[in-house]
């Protein structure tokens, strides 16, 4: 039997919603106390379950709650689930970056994670540098990193720039050598967030390449957070879906994703926020977002004759003038890209900005997708906020769903510009 290095017991976790800890010393203590005497604290009694699409009560939310599962030497586990499904807490507990509210989480061997860009580096140290702090931080001698050096360094392409300042880097750049690290200093556990899809594609094959290698040659275990179903189904051989906070199915990966397709997929035309409650940061707000039929229509129908506009509202908020662009990324619901898309480069004083993608008819075949947003400082460039699945919407066949000519027109596009001519040139016998 396979040896079990990550043993999940029961885990939760319990936020106060807009509060780093409770909000306050007094709660957190209070909550402290209730636990040491085996009471359930009022913040557990009240806490509600994290649904986002109903309109909470309390200020409480579990967005874990009683997660059980054990992973083996040697396996790679698909962790998936819309966004707010409490995928990034579960890896930021099973990392050690926060503890459980309840519950316990047992490990054999070292931990590797990358989680975010700039993950465990230090923006003022080189690239070198960081190679060896973070080997450190992994518990390896300088001699073991320095027998790796030159393999990490050759995987992340970033030669060149090994002694610059990973402050200087771009966000692939960053995620390259992140990735390099964690997986050359041959932890037992790697942990990946959603972090790949930052890189380009010839990256993305050599990442997954290279965590097949060290599950099937080394024997280590991998988790797996993506959106890109294609992905998860070709490295994967286990599934956690994540619905809510809880666990909504474990299973082969290929059960565990059509089990998710076939029931989180749904229609998002309009998102609107108010200023102060919007996603967003420091740099940016995003007001609005929404799809419309490009006679600006509202309506809920789209087949492939049907042209597209995709409006986009945010607030700038920086305060110096500032070259911005929009980067729009429409994925298929199985997470495969279709096309990215960029705005042109303009310079915006702080305030509010819209912008306007117009996808003509006769481009996309039918079926589910989604759209994921990320406003940018072309000064880098830097990515000052990434908005996933914030519009999803069917495209259906103009046929009817009639799929008696030859069925599903095939390929992700079915575009009309490239017409092609059929005609005899010679005939055979007399008539």
């Amino acid at each position: 039997m396979s040896e079990t290095v990550i043993k999940v017991e029961n885990v939760s976790k319990l936020y106060k919603l807009g509060y780093v800890g409770s909000g306050t010393f007094r709660d957190d203590l209070k909550y402290f106390y209730d636990k040491v005497r085996g009471k359930t604290s009022e913040a557990e009694l009240i806490a509600e379950t994290n649904d986002r699409e109903i309109k909470g009560n309390s200020e409480y939310v579990w967005a874990l709650k009683d997660i059980n599962f054990e992973a083996k030497k040697g396996e790679i586990w698909g962790v998936i689930g819309k966004n707010g499904a409490g995928k990034s807490t579960l890896l930021k507990i099973l990392s050690k970056i926060t503890s459980p509210t309840e519950g316990t989480v047992k490990y054999k061997g070292r931990i590797a994670s990358l989680l975010e860009v700039g993950t465990g580096f230090h923006g003022e140290l080189t690239g070198r540098e960081n190679i060896f702090l973070n080997g450190a931080v992994l518990g390896m001698t300088k001699s073991e990193i320095k027998s790796k050096f030159d393999e990490i360094v050759a995987f992340a392409g970033v030669d060149r720039y090994v002694d610059t300042p990973v402050k200087r880097y771009s966000s692939g750049m960053t995620v390259r050598l992140g990735f390099a690290i964690a997986a050359h200093l041959e932890p037992e556990i790697l942990i990946v967030d959603e972090v790949l899809a930052v890189g380009d594609a010839e990256f993305q094959k050599k990442a997954i390449g290279k965590m097949q290698d060290i599950s099937a040659g080394g024997g280590r275990t991998v988790l797996f957070v993506s959106h890109n179903m294609a992905s998860v189904r070709k490295l994967c051989s286990k599934g956690l879906l994540l619905r809510n906070g809880k666990v909504a199915m474990i299973d082969e990966i290929e059960r565990v994703v059509d089990n998710y397709l076939s029931t989180e997929a749904r229609q998002i035309f309009k998102q609107e926020w108010e200023l102060d409650k919007a996603p967003g940061n420091d740099f940016i707000r995003i007001k609005s977002v929404e799809v419309k039929s490009g006679s600006e229509r509202i309506q809920e129908n789209f087949d492939v004759k049907t042209p597209l506009n995709i409006h986009i509202k945010f607030q700038n908020l920086l305060e110096k003038k500032t070259d911005l662009y929009i980067s729009l990324h429409l994925y298929s619901y199985d997470g495969s890209c279709i096309f990215n898309l960029g705005s042109e480069i303009k310079s915006f004083e702080k305030g509010l900005i819209q912008s306007v993608l117009k996808i003509p008819a006769d481009l996309m075949n039918d079926g589910n997708y989604f759209v994921n947003i990320m406003i940018l400082d072309a000064n880098g460039p830097k990515i000052l906020y990434h908005l996933q699945e914030c519009l999803s919407f069917e495209i259906n066949d103009y046929r009817n769903d009639k799929t008696d000519w030859f069925g599903k027109w095939q390929g992700m596009v079915r575009p009309t510009f490239l017409p092609f001519t059929i005609n005899q040139i010679e005939k055979d016998g007399a008539n």
